[in-house]
């Protein structure tokens, strides 16, 4: 587990954890957030989650730890499963420092526009704002979610966060530079199928409702509708717009694996920004959204961000831990409530 380029090739791999800055950092702020949220929170969240209604701050608290200690497991068998692989050298896939630093800045700007903008329209059509997450994945809504809300957000952000920058940054970049193919398809296959099993029978543990509760026509229905929907709305624009394209450059511009491990977390949790349960109605339930969007997505974008790191294929983190679990296994009693198929 190369983490900076400077290391000796002899120094073990946790002492080389240890000695990152950036990792102190993270370790500092995801206990300073812990402490935060008992602080504010009191005896109960005001967030409108069906799916754990009945929680209370530091019930969530022992959750969101027990989920980071699985994402932590995860890396180290995706660690394990690589080990013997050439390291990709993500960082020489990017463009000299300068021309790096002014891309990741401009897509920074871009997508911190592309919420904005998802923000207003969403809100004028009167529905949720639209960020990475439809309206009830994960948690649950009770608010109503129409087909042509569903649809219009998978366009919208399949659109805006990957077909615009794929199609400006495959330009000017090879596949190979955007992480878009194998150099060991054999290898990526089995840390695919490995992680795939184990992050299933996860999803199957925590179903609420359970998705093999629903009827065959359900299934039949609403497996493929939802995946087809989150590929488009969720997979596609995390895996173009950080694993193509950010990840190369933040490995350029920090020269640290554990650095460019811990910023793709930030970045992907910033892309739900907008997740309907969110409320900025005050300055209490803002800094408690911020801090509940870092407590769920952190450690998944970390780990999707490990996964491109370990085998240079933004591919893999989409079959693995995206694509079929956690979304068309957690999701799909959801997209059959939107369409109906109830």
């Amino acid at each position: 587990m190369t983490l900076t380029r400077t290391d000796p090739p002899h120094t073990p791999p946790r002492l080389r954890l240890l000695r990152e800055r950036s990792v102190w950092i993270a370790a500092a702020g995801w206990l300073a957030g812990c402490a935060a949220v008992l602080a504010i929170a009191g005896d109960a969240l005001p967030f409108d989650w069906p799916h754990d209604a009945h929680g209370t701050p530091g019930d969530r608290l022992v959750e969101f730890n027990t989920r980071l200690l699985e994402v932590l497991v995860l890396m180290g068998i995706v660690y394990w499963l690589t080990r013997r692989r050439p390291r990709p050298d993500l960082a020489a896939r990017s463009p000299e420092r300068a021309v790096a630093l002014r891309e990741t800045l401009g897509l920074l700007a871009y997508g911190a526009a592309g919420l904005g903008v998802g923000y207003v329209l969403a809100r004028a059509l009167g529905w949720h704002p639209f960020a990475l997450h439809l309206a009830g994945s994960l948690y649950g809504t009770h608010d109503d979610v129409t087909p042509a809300e569903a649809v219009t957000w998978a366009v919208y952000n399949v659109v805006v966060y990957a077909a615009v920058p794929l199609l400006y940054f495959r330009r000017r970049y090879s596949s190979r530079e955007l992480n878009l193919v194998s150099a060991d398809r054999r290898g990526d296959a089995k840390v695919i199928a490995v992680i795939l099993l184990i992050e299933s029978a996860v999803q199957y543990l925590a179903m609420h409702p359970g998705t093999f509760d629903l009827g065959a026509r359900q299934l039949a229905l609403g497996l493929p509708l939802t995946f087809a929907l989150y590929f488009a709305g969720a997979v596609l624009p995390a895996m173009v717009f950080i694993y193509c394209v950010l990840v190369p450059r933040f490995a350029r511009l920090t020269g640290s694996t554990a650095t460019t491990v811990i910023l793709g977390g930030l970045t992907y949790a910033a892309l739900h920004l907008w997740d309907a349960w969110t409320m900025f109605d005050s300055p209490a339930h803002a800094a408690l959204s911020v801090l509940f969007l870092l407590a769920t997505y952190f450690g998944p974008g970390m780990f999707k961000t490990w996964l491109t790191v370990r085998t240079g294929n933004a591919w893999v983190h989409v079959w693995a831990y995206h694509a079929l679990a956690p979304h068309t296994l957690a999701d799909t009693p959801l997209i059959a409530r939107v369409f109906r198929l109830c």
